[in-house]
Protein backbone atom coordinates (compact mmCIF):
# COMPACT_ATOMS: atom_id res chain seq x y z
CA UNK A 1 0.00 0.00 0.00
CA UNK A 2 1.49 3.28 -0.98
CA UNK A 3 1.43 6.00 1.94
CA UNK A 4 1.99 9.74 1.07
CA UNK A 5 4.77 11.82 2.83
CA UNK A 6 2.46 14.19 3.91
CA UNK A 7 0.53 11.72 6.50
CA UNK A 8 3.64 9.79 7.65
CA UNK A 9 7.30 11.40 7.31
CA UNK A 10 7.82 14.21 9.49
CA UNK A 11 6.95 16.53 6.57
CA UNK A 12 4.67 19.81 5.58
CA UNK A 13 3.95 21.81 2.54
CA UNK A 14 6.03 25.00 2.16
CA UNK A 15 4.51 26.35 -0.92
CA UNK A 16 5.48 24.24 -3.73
CA UNK A 17 8.48 22.54 -1.70
CA UNK A 18 8.45 19.57 0.63
CA UNK A 19 9.72 20.49 3.97
CA UNK A 20 11.40 17.58 5.16
CA UNK A 21 12.22 16.48 8.40
CA UNK A 22 15.53 17.08 9.44
CA UNK A 23 16.87 19.03 6.55
CA UNK A 24 18.54 22.06 8.10
CA UNK A 25 22.50 21.70 8.52
CA UNK A 26 23.48 21.08 11.74
CA UNK A 27 26.15 22.51 14.29
CA UNK A 28 27.93 22.19 17.89
CA UNK A 29 27.32 18.35 17.64
CA UNK A 30 29.70 16.19 19.72
CA UNK A 31 31.34 13.61 18.64
CA UNK A 32 32.85 10.82 20.70
CA UNK A 33 36.27 11.94 20.09
CA UNK A 34 36.17 15.38 20.98
CA UNK A 35 34.38 14.66 24.16
CA UNK A 36 36.97 12.23 24.90
CA UNK A 37 39.51 14.74 24.09
CA UNK A 38 38.08 17.26 26.66
CA UNK A 39 38.85 15.26 29.11
CA UNK A 40 42.21 13.85 28.47
CA UNK A 41 43.59 16.78 31.21
CA UNK A 42 41.83 14.44 33.80
CA UNK A 43 44.07 11.24 33.53
CA UNK A 44 43.44 10.00 36.75
CA UNK A 45 41.49 6.74 37.06
CA UNK A 46 38.17 6.44 38.66
CA UNK A 47 36.76 10.08 36.50
CA UNK A 48 33.33 10.37 35.42
CA UNK A 49 31.42 8.54 38.53
CA UNK A 50 28.55 11.33 37.96
CA UNK A 51 26.14 11.36 35.84
CA UNK A 52 23.22 8.87 34.91
CA UNK A 53 21.40 7.69 31.69
CA UNK A 54 18.24 6.55 31.30
CA UNK A 55 18.65 3.16 28.92
CA UNK A 56 21.31 1.81 31.41
CA UNK A 57 19.81 -0.57 34.55
CA UNK A 58 20.32 1.40 38.03
CA UNK A 59 22.57 -2.04 39.44
CA UNK A 60 24.29 -2.21 35.96
CA UNK A 61 25.28 1.71 36.22
CA UNK A 62 26.58 1.20 39.56
CA UNK A 63 28.70 -1.49 38.54
CA UNK A 64 30.25 0.76 36.09
CA UNK A 65 31.47 3.70 38.21
CA UNK A 66 32.44 1.04 41.03
CA UNK A 67 34.89 -0.28 38.62
CA UNK A 68 36.24 2.94 37.67
CA UNK A 69 37.17 3.59 41.29
CA UNK A 70 38.53 -0.17 41.87
CA UNK A 71 40.64 0.41 38.59
CA UNK A 72 43.82 2.09 40.36
CA UNK A 73 44.15 -0.90 42.33
CA UNK A 74 44.18 -3.10 40.19
CA UNK A 75 45.95 -1.43 37.37
CA UNK A 76 47.80 1.47 38.58
CA UNK A 77 49.45 2.27 35.57
CA UNK A 78 46.00 2.74 33.82
CA UNK A 79 44.65 6.21 33.03
CA UNK A 80 40.91 7.65 31.81
CA UNK A 81 38.75 4.73 32.85
CA UNK A 82 35.59 6.50 33.13
CA UNK A 83 31.87 4.59 33.73
CA UNK A 84 31.06 5.89 29.56
CA UNK A 85 33.83 3.49 28.34
CA UNK A 86 32.26 0.55 30.39
CA UNK A 87 28.96 1.43 29.17
CA UNK A 88 29.67 1.48 25.39
CA UNK A 89 31.01 -2.09 25.69
CA UNK A 90 27.88 -3.43 27.41
CA UNK A 91 25.19 -1.25 25.41
CA UNK A 92 26.88 -3.31 22.66
CA UNK A 93 27.86 -6.53 23.86
CA UNK A 94 24.24 -7.01 25.86
CA UNK A 95 22.35 -4.27 26.17
CA UNK A 96 23.20 -3.64 29.48
CA UNK A 97 22.42 -7.83 30.08
CA UNK A 98 18.54 -6.42 28.99
CA UNK A 99 16.05 -9.85 29.76
CA UNK A 100 17.99 -10.00 32.70
CA UNK A 101 17.48 -9.99 36.67
CA UNK A 102 20.64 -8.34 38.15
CA UNK A 103 20.54 -9.02 42.09
CA UNK A 104 21.36 -6.84 44.81
CA UNK A 105 24.93 -8.40 45.09
CA UNK A 106 25.25 -7.51 41.37
CA UNK A 107 24.44 -11.48 40.09
CA UNK A 108 22.72 -11.69 36.93
CA UNK A 109 20.20 -14.21 35.92
CA UNK A 110 19.56 -16.10 33.80
CA UNK A 111 23.30 -16.19 32.63
CA UNK A 112 23.89 -15.03 29.24
CA UNK A 113 25.74 -16.81 26.81
CA UNK A 114 27.13 -16.00 23.52
CA UNK A 115 26.45 -19.04 20.40
CA UNK A 116 28.66 -22.30 20.71
CA UNK A 117 31.96 -21.54 18.59
CA UNK A 118 32.43 -24.52 16.72
CA UNK A 119 32.69 -22.92 13.70
CA UNK A 120 29.66 -23.51 11.98
CA UNK A 121 29.00 -20.28 11.12
CA UNK A 122 26.11 -19.13 13.47
CA UNK A 123 26.39 -16.00 14.64
CA UNK A 124 29.31 -14.98 11.90
CA UNK A 125 31.79 -17.94 14.13
CA UNK A 126 34.08 -19.34 11.86
CA UNK A 127 36.64 -20.79 13.71
CA UNK A 128 36.62 -23.41 16.41
CA UNK A 129 37.39 -22.63 20.12
CA UNK A 130 38.19 -25.04 22.12
CA UNK A 131 36.93 -25.82 25.49
CA UNK A 132 38.69 -24.19 27.85
CA UNK A 133 36.61 -23.89 31.65
CA UNK A 134 34.94 -27.53 31.30
CA UNK A 135 31.82 -25.80 31.11
CA UNK A 136 32.30 -23.90 34.78
CA UNK A 137 31.13 -20.41 33.15
CA UNK A 138 29.71 -20.95 29.38
CA UNK A 139 27.39 -24.32 30.66
CA UNK A 140 29.08 -27.05 27.83
CA UNK A 141 32.35 -28.39 27.95
CA UNK A 142 32.01 -29.14 24.21
CA UNK A 143 33.23 -25.92 23.25
CA UNK A 144 33.44 -22.41 23.82
CA UNK A 145 31.23 -19.52 24.24
CA UNK A 146 31.31 -15.75 25.37
CA UNK A 147 29.29 -14.99 28.74
CA UNK A 148 28.12 -12.85 31.34
CA UNK A 149 27.11 -8.65 30.22
CA UNK A 150 30.60 -8.27 28.41
CA UNK A 151 31.17 -11.36 26.51
CA UNK A 152 34.06 -12.58 27.93
CA UNK A 153 35.73 -15.74 26.58
CA UNK A 154 36.30 -18.24 29.56
CA UNK A 155 39.84 -18.34 28.72
CA UNK A 156 40.32 -14.43 29.06
CA UNK A 157 38.05 -14.36 31.54
CA UNK A 158 40.79 -16.72 33.52
CA UNK A 159 43.45 -14.10 33.19
CA UNK A 160 41.20 -11.29 33.40
CA UNK A 161 38.41 -11.44 35.83
CA UNK A 162 38.57 -9.73 38.96
CA UNK A 163 36.32 -10.05 42.68
CA UNK A 164 34.51 -6.81 42.58
CA UNK A 165 31.76 -7.97 44.83
CA UNK A 166 33.57 -9.28 47.86
CA UNK A 167 32.55 -12.65 48.01
CA UNK A 168 36.20 -13.59 46.74
CA UNK A 169 35.09 -15.45 43.77
CA UNK A 170 35.51 -13.50 40.28
CA UNK A 171 32.40 -14.50 38.31
CA UNK A 172 31.75 -12.86 34.85
CA UNK A 173 28.13 -13.24 35.45
CA UNK A 174 28.36 -11.01 37.76
CA UNK A 175 27.96 -7.05 37.30
CA UNK A 176 30.23 -6.27 39.39
CA UNK A 177 32.99 -8.45 38.93
CA UNK A 178 32.43 -8.33 35.39
CA UNK A 179 32.33 -4.65 34.84
CA UNK A 180 35.80 -4.77 36.90
CA UNK A 181 37.12 -7.36 34.32
CA UNK A 182 36.33 -5.70 32.01
CA UNK A 183 38.18 -2.20 32.56
CA UNK A 184 41.20 -4.71 33.32
CA UNK A 185 41.03 -5.83 29.86
CA UNK A 186 40.62 -2.58 28.21
CA UNK A 187 44.01 -0.89 30.30
CA UNK A 188 46.34 -3.82 29.51
CA UNK A 189 49.56 -3.08 30.97
CA UNK A 190 48.59 0.59 31.67
CA UNK A 191 46.92 2.79 28.34
CA UNK A 192 46.01 6.16 29.18
CA UNK A 193 41.72 5.52 27.52
CA UNK A 194 41.71 9.96 27.62
CA UNK A 195 43.92 9.61 24.24
CA UNK A 196 41.69 8.50 21.76
CA UNK A 197 43.98 6.34 19.61
CA UNK A 198 44.72 4.45 22.63
CA UNK A 199 41.15 3.99 23.82
CA UNK A 200 40.18 2.97 19.40
CA UNK A 201 43.50 0.37 19.88
CA UNK A 202 41.77 -0.52 23.40
CA UNK A 203 38.09 -1.57 22.30
CA UNK A 204 39.98 -2.85 18.69
CA UNK A 205 41.51 -5.51 20.92
CA UNK A 206 38.55 -6.26 23.10
CA UNK A 207 36.47 -6.93 19.27
CA UNK A 208 38.64 -6.92 16.16
CA UNK A 209 36.23 -5.08 13.76
CA UNK A 210 36.42 -1.49 12.52
CA UNK A 211 32.70 -1.35 12.62
CA UNK A 212 32.54 -2.35 16.37
CA UNK A 213 35.13 0.58 17.24
CA UNK A 214 32.64 2.90 15.48
CA UNK A 215 29.42 1.34 17.28
CA UNK A 216 31.14 1.40 20.63
CA UNK A 217 32.56 5.16 20.36
CA UNK A 218 29.34 6.37 19.38
CA UNK A 219 27.72 4.82 22.53
CA UNK A 220 30.42 6.49 24.63
CA UNK A 221 29.97 9.64 22.91
CA UNK A 222 26.22 9.70 24.28
CA UNK A 223 27.25 8.16 27.89
CA UNK A 224 30.21 11.23 28.08
CA UNK A 225 27.85 13.74 27.13
CA UNK A 226 25.51 12.13 30.21
CA UNK A 227 28.28 12.21 32.61
CA UNK A 228 28.90 15.31 31.96
CA UNK A 229 25.77 17.24 32.07
CA UNK A 230 22.72 16.79 34.54
CA UNK A 231 20.21 16.56 31.84
CA UNK A 232 16.65 16.57 33.10
CA UNK A 233 17.50 16.49 36.59
CA UNK A 234 13.68 17.80 37.53
CA UNK A 235 11.73 16.26 35.40
CA UNK A 236 9.13 14.00 37.29
CA UNK A 237 6.13 12.07 36.51
CA UNK A 238 4.83 11.84 32.72
CA UNK A 239 7.97 14.47 31.95
CA UNK A 240 10.07 11.72 33.48
CA UNK A 241 8.42 8.79 31.32
CA UNK A 242 8.43 10.73 28.00
CA UNK A 243 12.21 11.66 28.32
CA UNK A 244 13.22 8.26 29.17
CA UNK A 245 11.58 6.21 26.79
CA UNK A 246 13.13 8.97 24.44
CA UNK A 247 16.67 8.19 25.95
CA UNK A 248 16.36 4.98 25.64
CA UNK A 249 15.70 4.67 21.74
CA UNK A 250 19.15 6.58 21.50
CA UNK A 251 21.15 4.89 18.55
CA UNK A 252 18.10 3.79 16.86
CA UNK A 253 18.98 4.76 12.87
CA UNK A 254 17.15 7.76 10.97
CA UNK A 255 14.39 6.19 8.37
CA UNK A 256 12.24 8.71 6.68
CA UNK A 257 8.64 8.12 7.59
CA UNK A 258 9.59 5.27 10.26
CA UNK A 259 8.45 5.46 13.71
CA UNK A 260 4.67 5.30 15.56
CA UNK A 261 3.80 5.01 18.74
CA UNK A 262 4.67 1.57 18.99
CA UNK A 263 8.17 1.89 18.79
CA UNK A 264 10.77 2.10 15.04
CA UNK A 265 9.46 1.17 12.06
CA UNK A 266 10.69 1.02 8.16
CA UNK A 267 10.16 4.29 7.25
CA UNK A 268 9.06 5.30 3.36
CA UNK A 269 9.98 6.65 -0.12
CA UNK A 270 11.34 9.31 -0.42
CA UNK A 271 12.78 12.90 1.06
CA UNK A 272 12.92 15.81 -1.30
CA UNK A 273 16.80 14.64 -1.75
CA UNK A 274 15.82 11.02 -2.42
CA UNK A 275 16.38 9.34 0.69
CA UNK A 276 14.63 6.43 1.41
CA UNK A 277 13.36 4.83 4.59
CA UNK A 278 11.93 2.14 3.13
CA UNK A 279 14.72 -0.70 4.46
CA UNK A 280 15.92 1.59 7.82
CA UNK A 281 14.05 0.33 10.77
CA UNK A 282 14.11 3.66 13.20
CA UNK A 283 12.48 6.90 13.48
CA UNK A 284 12.13 10.21 12.10
CA UNK A 285 11.75 12.93 14.01
CA UNK A 286 7.80 13.13 14.47
CA UNK A 287 8.00 8.84 14.54
CA UNK A 288 9.97 9.55 17.55
CA UNK A 289 8.03 12.33 19.30
CA UNK A 290 4.73 10.47 18.82
CA UNK A 291 6.69 7.10 20.31
CA UNK A 292 7.79 8.73 23.26
CA UNK A 293 4.45 10.39 23.93
CA UNK A 294 2.21 6.94 23.83
CA UNK A 295 4.75 6.17 26.83
CA UNK A 296 2.84 8.63 28.75
CA UNK A 297 -0.91 7.89 27.44
CA UNK A 298 -1.15 10.83 25.25
CA UNK A 299 -1.86 10.43 21.18
CA UNK A 300 0.02 12.91 19.10
CA UNK A 301 -0.82 13.65 15.39
CA UNK A 302 1.81 11.73 12.88
CA UNK A 303 3.98 14.56 11.82
CA UNK A 304 5.97 17.79 12.97
CA UNK A 305 3.74 20.76 11.83
CA UNK A 306 0.87 18.86 13.47
CA UNK A 307 2.17 18.15 16.58
CA UNK A 308 2.72 22.38 17.30
CA UNK A 309 -1.02 22.34 17.43
CA UNK A 310 -1.09 20.19 20.93
CA UNK A 311 -1.01 21.49 24.27
CA UNK A 312 0.28 24.77 25.43
CA UNK A 313 1.87 26.28 22.52
CA UNK A 314 5.54 28.44 23.57
CA UNK A 315 6.10 31.34 21.22
CA UNK A 316 9.41 31.49 19.76
CA UNK A 317 9.49 35.28 21.24
CA UNK A 318 9.73 33.34 24.60
CA UNK A 319 13.00 32.17 24.02
CA UNK A 320 14.43 28.29 25.14
CA UNK A 321 14.60 29.88 28.61
CA UNK A 322 10.54 29.01 28.77
CA UNK A 323 11.08 25.37 27.82
CA UNK A 324 10.58 22.99 30.61
CA UNK A 325 12.28 19.25 30.24
CA UNK A 326 9.47 17.36 28.61
CA UNK A 327 8.07 19.87 26.28
CA UNK A 328 8.15 19.48 22.71
CA UNK A 329 10.93 21.98 20.66
CA UNK A 330 9.63 22.97 16.98
CA UNK A 331 11.68 24.25 14.10
CA UNK A 332 10.43 26.24 10.34
CA UNK A 333 11.17 28.00 7.79
CA UNK A 334 9.13 30.81 8.41
CA UNK A 335 8.82 33.00 11.74
CA UNK A 336 4.92 32.59 12.99
CA UNK A 337 4.25 29.84 10.73
CA UNK A 338 3.54 26.58 12.07
CA UNK A 339 3.18 25.23 8.67
CA UNK A 340 6.64 25.78 7.55
CA UNK A 341 7.94 23.67 10.45
CA UNK A 342 10.14 21.06 9.22
CA UNK A 343 11.60 19.50 12.40
CA UNK A 344 10.55 18.37 16.25
CA UNK A 345 12.64 17.35 19.06
CA UNK A 346 12.10 16.46 23.18
CA UNK A 347 13.40 19.25 25.29
CA UNK A 348 15.92 17.58 28.27
CA UNK A 349 17.24 21.19 29.94
CA UNK A 350 20.21 22.96 30.10
CA UNK A 351 19.59 24.01 26.08
CA UNK A 352 19.71 20.58 24.74
CA UNK A 353 17.80 17.89 23.19
CA UNK A 354 16.80 14.73 22.02
CA UNK A 355 15.95 14.35 18.14
CA UNK A 356 16.32 12.22 15.09
CA UNK A 357 17.46 14.95 13.10
CA UNK A 358 17.96 13.93 9.53
CA UNK A 359 19.17 10.80 7.31
CA UNK A 360 22.44 9.34 7.94
CA UNK A 361 22.28 9.67 11.86
CA UNK A 362 20.68 8.57 14.94
CA UNK A 363 18.73 9.29 17.72
CA UNK A 364 21.10 11.67 19.56
CA UNK A 365 21.32 14.50 22.02
CA UNK A 366 22.17 17.91 20.04
CA UNK A 367 21.96 21.45 21.75
CA UNK A 368 18.50 23.26 20.79
CA UNK A 369 20.80 25.54 18.55
CA UNK A 370 21.89 23.00 16.57
CA UNK A 371 18.69 22.95 13.90
CA UNK A 372 17.80 26.76 12.57
CA UNK A 373 14.71 28.47 12.49
CA UNK A 374 13.49 27.81 16.52
CA UNK A 375 10.13 28.12 15.99
CA UNK A 376 8.93 27.89 20.04
CA UNK A 377 8.02 24.80 21.51
CA UNK A 378 4.37 23.22 22.96
CA UNK A 379 3.79 21.90 26.43
CA UNK A 380 1.48 18.82 26.90
CA UNK A 381 2.42 17.58 30.05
Amino acid sequence: MNRRVAKWGCAGVLLFLTAACCAAPLSGTVGAMAALTAAQEDTGAGDFTGGSSADIPPRMLAAYKKATQLIGKQSPKCRGMRWPVLAGIAKVESQHAAGRTIAGNGDIRPRIYGVLLNGSGAGGNTTVFPDTDNGRWDGTASGERAVGPFQFLPSTWDSNGRDASGDKSADPHNADDAALGAAVYLCGRGRNLAEHDQLKKAIYQYNRSTTYVANVTGWIDQYTADAKSSTAVNATGKARKVIDATLAQRGQPYSWGGGNASGPSRGICCTPSGKSGTNITGFDCSGLTTYAYARAGIRLPRTADRQAGMGKRIPAAAGTSALRPGDLVFFGYLPGNDHSIYHVGIYLGGGKMINAARPGTRVRIDPVTAMSGYAGGARLL
